[in-house]
């Protein structure tokens, strides 16, 4: 993309996410998730309803009476961004290109950040760790990050959301707030390193997809092209089996997602390229409030 092209894109999505963390989701923002970033303070000994998991066994076994770990709210949070920029992103018959949908919501999630005082932070992935950009405050930190979000070109084409959980289970020491962005399209299997990631870090999952990826159009033959595999196939989807084939994969891909995602208690907000996700976001704030 040209710089002034570039430059005119970044003043237009600065200004429309801007103004939507400011007027829309400062409140709810805050609600759902200032105050989980939570440090340790001291411990005391246990009493009567207190949450048996933050015992401290250690504490407990020297004086062998329970003691408590007890925490305090950090004053700020670090929020990271887990962006795909894998091919499949590069997709719109209905709507937005998911790549676009991506770097809109990914920015008015940092605008709501620096808003309220946090650290934001963005690793970009494919089927590999493309770019890190450590967490920062500040207007001139969240420029750089619109700019990458729209004009940032990946080296590799795939998919694997496990190698960025496991990368940021590594990289980022602090508990944070992270949103994994993706279309969650032919990822391979990341439950584990889920279940590492939401255990260290309150994780939160957006899936962009487009409704076009959900079922085939009765129009005849289709030539379907696979943008992470680089491969081609025809389809025919005047045929009733193939297009009820292709609707039941992905319900199927759908519910291994929402599964997988919800044995590591990871809330989640699947929203198409043609759908309002200013709602879609109001809503998952809510849920977290």
């Amino acid at each position: 993309m040209e710089t002034s092209e570039l430059l005119k894109k970044v003043r237009q999505i600065e200004i429309k996410t801007r103004g939507l963390s400011r007027n829309i989701f400062a409140g709810e923002y805050h609600s759902a998730f200032k105050g989980r970033g939570m440090a340790f303070s001291e411990v005391r000994e246990y009493q009567y309803g207190d949450d048996v998991r933050d015992i401290d066994w250690n504490v407990t076994a020297r004086h062998n009476k329970p003691f408590i770990k007890v925490f305090e709210e950090e004053r700020e949070l670090t929020v990271i961004l887990l962006v795909d920029v894998s091919s499949s992103r590069d997709f719109g018959a209905i709507g937005e290109m998911k790549r676009e949908m991506i770097a809109e919501i990914a920015a008015t999630i940092a605008f709501s950040a620096i808003q309220n005082n946090d650290k934001i932070g963005v690793i970009f992935f494919s089927d590999k760790i493309e770019k890190f950009i450590p967490p920062k405050k500040g207007k001139k930190h969240i420029l750089y990050i619109i700019r990458e979000l729209i004009d940032f070109q990946p080296e590799d084409k795939g998919t694997d959301l496990g190698v960025v959980l496991e990368y940021m289970t590594n990289a980022i020491k602090k508990r944070s707030t992270a949103f994994l962005i993706s279309d969650f399209i032919a990822a391979p299997d990341y439950s584990n390193a889920l279940s590492i990631a939401g255990r260290k870090h309150d994780l939160v999952a957006i899936q962009v997809y487009d409704k076009r990826e959900t079922e085939l159009p009765d129009v005849g033959l289709i030539k379907m092209y696979d943008a992470e595999r680089e491969t081609e196939n025809w389809v025919d989807s005047s045929s009733s089996k193939v297009r009820k084939t292709y609707a039941q994969w992905w319900k199927n891909r759908q519910a291994v997602m929402q599964d997988t995602l919800r044995k590591s208690r990871v809330d989640l907000a699947s929203i198409a390229t043609d759908e309002d996700y200013v709602v879609a976001l109001m809503n998952l704030f809510k849920r977290r409030g």
